[in-house]
């Protein structure tokens, strides 16, 4: 498996998704999508975390960034990814949910059902967690035992009770962002054309203008990425 290393983050590249699936499938990891926010964050704790599970360039930010310093990768979007997920393994392994809101957690479940009856959820539960939803939900992970454990919680939120969960329960982990609202109903992805171009941060940002905070975090990230293209070529 090729990597390299991004802003001192380890990120994983794969010629196809395929390949992905069978070099995960009996993993006890945790699955991190990277894009460019992600990748111009300095949090050491976040780093450690990334670095000592799976890696894989979700956005388009972290596939540029991977070229920049010569090597090659294609985009795996987390948001379709966590189906292929559940498409390959329904029948050899047993899923568990965690995230957004009541509501959806119990629309994306219902629709899984249907969608792929074979799967077997042992257990959900929304993503509004205090520290007693915590243990309970470690004591159900214990009791339930998992393969699969998707999380929804937004970044960087999710990867750390991710860390968490798998120092008391192995399994493979996910952090899946928004993809159950999207799944469940109550969010749109951006339509086939800002996907084809590149462009579903900005259909984002149009959809949800406060957002634009954190889409100048892409400035600073072009401008990593022309230093680390002109540091490549001498």
């Amino acid at each position: 498996m090729n990597y390299k290393i991004v802003n001192k983050y380890k990120i994983n590249a794969f010629e196809s998704k395929d390949i992905f699936l069978d070099y995960i499938e009996d993993k006890k990891k945790i699955l991190i999508a990277m894009n460019a926010e992600k990748i111009i964050k300095s949090d050491d704790s976040l780093r450690k975390i990334v670095n000592s599970n799976i890696a894989y360039p979700d956005g388009f930010g972290a596939v540029l960034a991977l070229k920049s310093i010569g090597l090659s990768a294609i985009k795996i979007p987390g948001s379709e990814f966590w189906l292929d997920i559940v498409s390959r393994f329904e029948r050899s392994k047993r899923f568990y949910l965690i995230g957004s809101t009541r509501e959806v957690i119990h629309a994306t479940v219902k629709r899984l059902k249907i969608e792929f009856p074979s799967i077997e959820i042992v257990g959900y539960r929304d993503g509004f967690l205090s520290d007693r939803d915590k243990y309970r939900l470690i004591d159900d992970l214990k009791k339930t035992q998992p393969d699969i454990v998707f999380v929804a919680q937004g970044s960087p939120r999710q990867e750390f009770l991710m860390q968490e969960l798998k120092e008391e329960h192995k399994a493979l982990y996910m952090g899946l962002g928004g993809s159950f609202d999207i799944y469940g109903g109550d969010k749109r992805r951006a339509p086939s054309l800002f996907l084809k171009l590149e462009l579903e941060w900005f259909y984002r940002l149009l959809k949800e203008p406060t957002r634009f905070s954190r889409q100048l975090a892409l400035i600073k990230f072009l401008i990593f990425i022309g230093k680390n293209s002109l540091l490549n070529r001498k």
